[in-house]
């Protein structure tokens, strides 16, 4: 059915229902095309509400990128929220498209975008609520192609069951190239189609790999079952940064963040252990400050944002950051435009960027110094001094900041409850120099959340907490920081467990998250609707213990249910990291040293395609011998 869904039942529910904008399309800059002069059709779908989805800066780019092309279209879908939900299930409407509101069975191609874990769920209620099949093997070619990307699917194997593949990496260039491929296969057999994807680089098809268990429970190995499956599957990158996205869409409605982003930078150098994103999107590659300048002015020529924000991992380590920002400020001081750095690090902060970067505007910072010890510092890689955080945050309140944001995590691998203590301490410090400035107007507000094992992280073989010793923990933090100036948030164990059974969990989870979703899971990523006990009845129901994937510490021969996918950072690194996170020892910042992570073998030098400034890899350091 290609027939838009009837429009005149949408009408009658949309004026029942909380924010209908997020239902509505026709936003400005959204792209409308002709369906009887394009050749291949692709729903872009993100597995929460419009208001997240619309702030996913992956997902608008590969909509720019494919609207680009003459023969391609790239329409939006969002999870509606319950409301609409049951209002659509009562009414018998399926999921539709933004854009011209075509039900999702009329795209050839679906791709879901998957930042983090806790959507999985939503992506097999859309699904359903799409009237499509959920289990992969239950469809053939008269179906869409389901495709999912993004950091959650560096470890793609509790979603298994449901696509029919996966991209690994960067979806910038794959995505043309994976429309390209399937425009000239739509027709043939669904085996025969993936046949020919799983050539493409990247791409990674469940179906072509076999996993077998050891008795304990453990991955025993998983192999190719065709010639095509590539074996690892190494992720995609783009040597160079495309052009940035300027003609964003502007909602009708405040979405999570109201403004618009170009990325200045992608990738991080630092080395933090527990850091997904600082592992999966090495190598460092930076924008030329020219092309940033010019495609701001697009921006705010097209969009009339008035605040944009200049997007990394680490945007003050941005090689020309003070240039960058001296430069705009310049050009656009008298249109008041705000700018934002959403991720700053105190060792590479400075107070005079700071000014320049808020004008008049003196709400807040934050900082993310992530642990309260030397010795907790030493561990996770990122060691950065009382002293420097004390003279930073001094710097800050005395240019009339009044308000500082600490992120910290508890739980780190080795922690101990002095080093939970550490951080009231810590975050009291911060308080009282505030108050030398402020008196009682200074504020503190502390973040705590729980630290998840990551896949691909130094750290993938440690386990969890346990919900005891987190809870103690947050009890600390309660007591200790109960005092006017302070405040303190912090996640729900159970939430934590989730993810992080999720995240590091085999193909068998397929079967608990289609049992929670028939149970009531969706929107996991909410607290007013995580069901705690549907993931537990599902876990039982599928004869499988949570903690196996929680709280089991990983032997470092252990056969991980992600080795066969590869971020192009070596298995043999993360494990001499690990033993140095044990000892205590750091690694420098790698643009000065380069650790032979595997990156440069992996992809070549990409110097000669990457501004120069770019890109400077020194020569790799002595490394130890395995032991």
């Amino acid at each position: 059915m290609s027939q838009a869904i009837d429009s005149k039942c949408l009408d009658r529910i949309l004026p029942t229902v909380s924010r209908p904008a997020r239902y509505t399309g026709a936003e400005w800059n959204s792209v409308v095309k002709d369906w009887s002069k394009i050749d291949l059709k692709i729903a872009l779908a993100f597995p929460d509400v419009y208001d997240l989805g619309m702030s996913n800066l992956g997902m608008m780019i590969l909509y720019d990128i494919v609207n680009r092309q003459p023969d391609l279209l790239a329409e939006r879908v969002f999870a509606p929220w319950t409301d609409m939900e049951a209002a659509m299930r009562r009414a018998g409407l399926p999921l539709f498209s933004l854009e011209t509101r075509r039900p999702l069975t009329a795209f050839d191609i679906i791709g879901f975008s998957l930042p983090y874990e806790q959507i999985y769920s939503n992506l097999l209620n859309m699904l359903n609520l799409a009237g499509i099949p959920l289990r992969a093997a239950e469809r053939d070619e008269s179906w869409p192609l389901i495709i999912a990307g993004g950091s959650g699917c560096t470890n793609p194997e509790p979603m298994a069951d449901f696509l029919d593949l996966a991209l690994i990496g960067e979806g910038e260039e794959a995505i043309l190239e994976i429309a390209r491929a399937y425009s000239e296969l739509r027709y043939l057999p669904r085996e025969q189609q993936l046949r020919r994807l799983a050539q493409i680089g990247g791409v990674y098809v469940p179906r072509f790999y076999d996993v077998r268990y050891n008795d304990d429970g453990t991955v025993a190995e998983v192999t190719p079952q065709r010639p095509e499956a590539q074996f690892p599957v190494l992720k995609r990158i783009v040597a160079q940064l495309p052009p940035p996205l300027t003609r964003f869409i502007v909602p009708y409605v405040n979405v999570t963040h109201n403004r618009a982003t170009i990325e200045i930078q992608r990738g991080c150098t630092r080395g933090c252990r527990f850091c997904h994103a600082g592992m999966t999107y090495r190598p460092v590659r930076e924008r030329p400050v020219q092309e940033i300048l010019e495609a701001i002015e697009r921006i705010v020529a097209q969009t009339g944002y008035e605040e944009i924000g200049l997007l990394s991992l680490s945007s003050s380590d941005y090689s020309h950051i003070d240039e960058l920002v001296r430069a705009l400020v310049e050009r656009h001081q008298e249109r008041h435009l705000s700018l934002s750095l959403p991720s700053l690090r105190i060792d590479s902060f400075s107070v005079e960027l700071a000014d320049l970067l808020a004008g008049s505007r003196r709400s807040g910072f934050t900082f993310a110094p992530e642990a309260a010890t030397e010795r907790t510092r030493r561990i996770i890689n990122k060691f950065i001094s009382d002293e420097q955080l004390l003279t930073v945050a001094d710097q800050v309140y005395s240019h009339d900041w009044r308000t500082i944001k600490l992120y910290f995590m508890i739980g780190h691998p080795e922690e101990t409850l002095d080093d939970v203590r550490a951080i009231v301490g810590l975050a009291r410090k911060v308080l009282r120099v505030g108050r030398e400035r402020h008196g009682k107007k200074a504020a503190v507000n502390v973040s705590a959340s729980t630290f998840v094992p990551q896949p691909h992280t130094p750290f993938q073989w440690v386990p969890l907490d346990s919900e005891e010793r987190i809870r103690e923990k947050q009890n600390i933090l309660q007591d200790g920081l109960r005092r006017r100036g302070l405040k303190l948030s912090w996640n729900a164990p159970e939430e934590t467990f989730l993810e992080a059974a999720l995240a590091r969990g085999d193909r068998r989870l397929g079967a608990v998250i289609h049992r929670a979703w028939e149970l009531g899971a969706k929107f996991d990523a909410w607290n007013e609707h995580f069901r705690w006990d549907a993931w537990q009845q599902a876990f039982a129901d599928a004869g499988l213990e949570m903690s196996f994937y929680t709280q089991r510490r990983r032997s470092l021969d252990e056969v991980l249910p992600w080795d066969h996918i590869s971020v192009a950072v070596k298995k043999s690194y993360l494990k001499r990291d690990y033993r140095m996170s044990l000892e205590g020892e750091i690694r420098e910042d790698c643009r000065h040293t380069c650790y032979a992570c595997g990156i440069l073998s992996a992809f070549g030098d990409l110097r000669s395609q990457t501004p120069a400034e770019a890109w400077e890899c020194p020569p790799a350091a002595p490394q130890r011998e395995e032991r």
